[in-house]
């Protein structure tokens, strides 16, 4: 069985991106890391490869 890839679409409110999200029980979730995503407008979890996405359309500004 292959392993399918969890992908995330965000927007610029729900930055600093980190992962797990809050979403996520903590029961089940990894070390929380932050997550560059302004740059290229996605980034990988190395923890549990979930890629996290800038929805179509979306911008990040910087500060």
């Amino acid at each position: 069985m292959a392993h399918q890839t969890r992908l995330v679409e965000i927007t610029p409110k729900d930055l600093p991106l980190h992962c797990p999200t809050d979403q996520v029980a903590l029961w089940c979730s990894h070390p929380r890391i932050f997550l560059d995503i302004a740059t290229t407008g996605e980034a990988q979890c190395p923890y549990c490869g979930t890629l996290y996405r800038l929805k179509s359309g979306e911008t990040v500004t910087p500060h």
